[in-house]
């Protein structure tokens, strides 16, 4: 016995369940990278049960995740704007050393960290004035990663600023049982959230990432956009050079390159397109979580941390993998909606 199909039912095209299809794509686009952090503890928490699943081994996480955060922030709001600013290890050494400079020749500590963090954004501004000259962004980049390598190291004579314990309160101090730098990534991301998607410049400054010829021709200076996304990249960076200087209590003149490799390996698990105008900093915080949940799970089992860095590169190629499938994915099926709504209107 064949169930009767409504009229209606049946007078609709096959290709109107497309648009459905593409919403799931999007679906599995914005919010898989969630989707797969969930999977990871989910998976953690039985591997390495009793440990792993427990308030103060999230809180260990999440710490550990802080430092990544704040870098790979700068790098995803780089990103977006269209740029890729590869001198932050060099920015957070030499603005960790000029307040290790300042605090260890009698200046205060508020004075100092004000003076740091302007100093990351001085080199961001300098980077996107430089870059509109027409050199490549990436280049320009490298070479200031150099000379603020050598920078950091003439300032700290070779040495280090060892000592610096006024600086725990925004490193090793804990308050109400959650690490100060868990609290920085949350207020700096929250800002950074709000600010992109909540006022004329971050929209603008998206915008300019999406297509800056577009932009300009609309009106938008797309010049100044672009240097604005070198500048909060060198914040970001000098930040995060503070807080590493905060948790060991010690300010150092290396340019450690494990900080730009894990920040781009966040902003890269995150979906953010290297060719600017869309991502998500809600999503790179999720990146930089999942690389500390990978690190820690493995860790609490005795597996050897090089594992870590194999299974983060094999997440990050197929993460890479499955986002080209689902681009394609949702370009085909929005083409064929057009053909079919072009023919449907001419029958």
């Amino acid at each position: 016995m064949t169930a009767a199909v409504p009229a209606t039912e049946a007078a609709v095209p096959a290709g109107r369940d497309m648009p459905r299809a593409v919403t799931l794509l999007v679906f599995a686009r914005d919010r898989g990278i969630f989707i797969l952090w969930g999977a990871i503890i989910l998976a953690f928490s039985f591997w390495c049960a009793p440990y792993f699943a427990t308030l103060d081994n999230a809180m260990l996480v999440a710490n550990a995740a802080a430092i990544t955060a704040i870098f790979a922030a700068g790098v995803g709001i780089g990103v977006m704007t269209g740029v890729l600013d590869l001198s932050l290890p060099g920015t957070a050494a030499f603005a960790a050393c000029v307040v290790g400079w300042l605090m260890t020749h009698g200046q205060p500590t508020w004075l100092s960290l004000t003076v740091g963090l302007l100093a990351g954004a001085v080199v961001g501004l300098v980077n996107g004035l430089i870059a509109l000259r027409g050199f490549n962004p990436i280049i320009v980049t490298i070479g200031t990663l150099s000379a603020l390598s050598g920078l950091a190291a003439v300032i700290a004579g070779g040495y280090t600023f060892p000592g610096l314990r006024s600086l725990q309160f925004m490193g090793t101090d804990r308050y109400v049982g959650v690490p100060a730098p868990v609290y920085i990534v949350a207020v700096l991301f929250l800002a950074g959230f709000l600010f992109l998607t909540r006022t004329r410049d971050g929209i603008r400054l998206m915008a300019v990432g999406g297509n800056a010829e577009a932009a300009r021709r609309s009106g938008i200076h797309s010049e100044r956009y672009r240097v604005l996304g070198f500048v909060i990249s060198g914040l970001c960076a000098a930040l995060g050079g503070l807080v590493s200087t905060a948790v060991t209590t010690e300010a150092t003149p290396e340019a450690s390159p494990g900080i730009i490799f894990n920040a781009l390996t966040a902003v890269a698990l995150a979906g953010v397109a290297l060719t600017g105008g869309r991502g998500s900093l809600p999503r790179v915080l999720v990146g930089a979580l999942i690389l500390a949940t990978i690190a820690n799970g493995l860790t609490i089992r005795g597996v050897q941390p090089y594992w870590a860095t194999v299974l983060t590169g094999v997440l990050l190629l197929g993460s890479l993998g499955l986002e080209r499938v689902i681009q394609r994915s949702v370009s085909n099926r929005l083409m064929a909606t057009a053909n079919l709504s072009v023919h449907s209107g001419k029958a």
